[in-house]
């Protein structure tokens, strides 16, 4: 979702000296791609898009515009950070007539609140704004306060009205978190606008998601996966017409007392995960599914891990 501006700066900062905040980038994609020769030419372009950089690469000089503005369409729905957004009123008011885009996130985001053990929890809004990832003023809240705020959160808690998109929460103070699985679907709207315009060939890096549509003039594209140093490589895919998310602890973190606290907070516990892997990888048809199983998977411990593997045999994952 869209950074405050506190954070843009950050990011910016960041950017500058060097420090790339994308789990998973190019693989020999990177902007020399731009000088391919004559018919195949891949044509590269990127924007700051939901808190984080879009690359976008097609033989199509017309996909990197139909991409942005898709995503910059969802981003004004779901994204917290915008006063206007969804989200954002729907936060404040408690219930609202929402978008068909939104209502469906939000019915997709309770599927996979019960599909994954509870693991993923769109409603942890109130936890990451006490651990302070919302606003960067990082803190360790006492056991009392997590317990309290834990009485806001679960899916469970959601009333979906069908019939007239209306989504109402149960109980006052509640908040939604859409950061991790809006980037997903995102991608999918965006490569849906692609298909309706006839390009069938793009490779779509979403800081830490990518979708790779078709292929790159008949050949898979090649993708990487990053550690935890931007230089260090932990794996490679090769993908067509599939998208793949990773979920890692040195995406946001904050470190107090010599101990690592990352941004994936465990919705039935209130703290951030913590179950000694650095990442998690998914790869499947659907952006909206590799995003919110990445994170699922991040949080579950390793006999739930293969139990939800065998909830989703479509699904390939690589955990690091």
């Amino acid at each position: 979702m869209a950074f405050s501006t506190k954070t843009r700066k950050i990011l910016v900062a960041l950017l500058i000296t060097g420090w790339s905040l994308a789990l998973i980038y190019y693989f020999f994609q990177l902007p020399a791609i731009k000088h391919s020769l004559k018919t195949k030419q891949l044509y590269y372009n990127n924007r700051l898009l939901m808190g984080t950089f879009w690359q976008v690469s097609s033989p199509n000089k017309q996909a990197a515009t139909i991409v942005f503005s898709e995503a910059s369409r969802i981003e004004q729905l779901l994204s917290k950070y915008i006063a206007t957004s969804e989200i954002s009123q729907l936060n404040r008011l408690g219930k609202l007539k929402v978008s068909p885009d939104t209502f469906y996130i939000i019915k997709k985001s309770i599927e996979f609140h019960d599909k994954t053990f509870k693991a993923f929890d769109i409603t942890v809004g109130p936890l990451i704004d006490l651990w302070g990832f919302t606003t960067q003023e990082f803190q360790v809240p006492t056991d009392d306060k997590i317990r309290d705020t834990l009485k806001l959160v679960g899916s469970d808690k959601i009333i979906l009205h069908g019939n007239d998109n209306v989504v109402e929460f149960k109980i006052p103070g509640m908040k939604i978190d859409l950061g991790a699985i809006a980037k997903g679907y995102a991608l999918d709207c965006a490569v849906k606008k692609l298909k309706e315009h006839g390009i069938n060939n793009c490779l779509i890096n979403a800081g830490g998601q990518v979708y790779a549509l078709g292929d790159k003039f008949g050949k898979n594209w090649k993708i990487a996966i990053q550690g935890r140093n931007k230089l260090e490589i932990i794996g490679a895919l090769e993908l067509k017409d599939k998208s793949a998310s990773t979920s890692g602890n040195y995406e946001q973190f904050f470190l107090k007392g010599g101990r690592l606290y990352c941004h994936i907070i465990d919705p039935r516990t209130g703290y951030p995960a913590n179950n000694q892997i650095t990442s998690a990888t998914v790869i499947t048809d659907k952006g909206i599914t590799a995003d919110a199983l990445s994170t699922a998977i991040f949080v579950l411990d390793k006999d739930s891990q293969k139990q939800l593997i065998k909830e989703f045999p479509e699904t390939q994952i690589k955990i690091y």
